[in-house]
């Protein structure tokens, strides 16, 4: 924080390629990091629930879990932050093993927790309405946004990433539940119409990589969607900022970040009506039906053919 508070000291305990990758984050604070790789993660987990505690054991009154769950060994009372509830939501989209843990480690961490911290009512409401606890003790955090990023400019990703004049963006790793499927099926028929606009699909693989790139050479458009994979954050912003729209079709979100994110770059938001994701719009983004590729394509067309609406968004 910029003005912290003068009776709190803050320590911070991360993996080692977090320290890597927020150099700025690891400066501004004391800081104790695990000489471990976060990509095994049988390892990350042995670490939260051993060597955390050990770490800070004695050292402070309160530690703030920030990815969900309490270590099953805890040296010091706990905070924890639930970002979403997509594992009893969508219990679908995990592996067995990684869905035995969630439900067993969850439901203990929220009742063994001095506080819980959700980001939007809609996490805050399922919390309190499954594990049955006082809406009390879960207090609600919603997310923010830096300030918008001009470092890289709109006509440098344009050259980069070879972009034409108009295009719509997604930026999200493939994850089951993003909902690429819908987004591609609906782009298809825009694509067919209007023949100098692109859809461009930023982020890392997740599990439905392989069938978004199926689709988008079964259906043609290879040459139509511009698949970026992990590229630099000021690169995905100067996309967004450059973009006819945001387009985020997502079946389910605890929040929904990358909306506040686009419209803090004064970019027009598509967003489906699921989960989070109207309370974060708050009336700002279109909201479509998560199902239906009609309301897509008519959505994406009005972004394009309405320049007066497009500038009120």
């Amino acid at each position: 924080a910029a003005d912290p508070p003068a009776d709190v000291e803050l320590t911070l305990y991360a993996l080692d390629s977090f320290g890597q990758t927020y150099p700025d984050v690891v400066a501004a604070f004391p800081t104790h990091l695990a000489r471990l790789t976060g990509r095994l993660r049988g390892v990350r987990v042995a670490a939260e629930n051993l060597w955390l505690a050990r770490q800070a054991k004695g050292e402070v009154d309160l530690v703030h879990h920030m990815g969900g769950v309490l270590p099953a060994v805890q040296g010091a009372p706990g905070l924890v932050t639930i970002h979403d509830l997509q594992p009893f939501d969508m219990p679908e989209n995990f592996t067995s093993t990684k869905r035995a843990y969630l439900h067993r480690s969850i439901p203990r961490s929220v009742r063994r927790a001095v506080g819980v911290m959700a980001p939007s009512e809609f996490v805050r409401s399922g919390i309190v309405d499954r594990f049955g606890i006082s809406r009390d003790r879960v207090s609600l955090a919603p997310w923010g946004v830096e300030a918008p990023s001009t470092d890289v400019s709109v006509a440098q990703v344009q050259a980069r990433y070879g972009l034409p004049r108009r295009w719509f963006v997604f930026p999200s790793f493939t994850w089951n539940h993003k909902n690429h499927a819908l987004l591609l099926r609906a782009f298809a028929v825009v694509a067919a119409r209007e023949h100098d606009v692109m859809m461009v699909l930023t982020g890392g693989e997740g599990p439905a990589e392989q069938h978004v790139r199926d689709q988008i050479a079964g259906m043609g458009l290879s040459g139509r969607v511009r698949r970026t994979g992990l590229i630099p954050r000021r690169d995905v912003l100067a996309i967004v900022r450059g973009a006819v729209a945001m387009t985020w079709p997502s079946r389910y979100e605890g929040f929904g970040l990358p909306i506040l994110e686009a419209m803090s770059l004064d970019t027009p938001v598509l967003s489906s009506d699921a989960g989070a994701l109207p309370e974060v719009a708050g009336g700002a983004a279109h909201l479509l039906p998560v199902d239906d590729p009609d309301a897509w394509v008519e959505g994406m067309r009005q972004m394009l053919e309405d320049g007066e609406e497009r500038q009120r968004m």
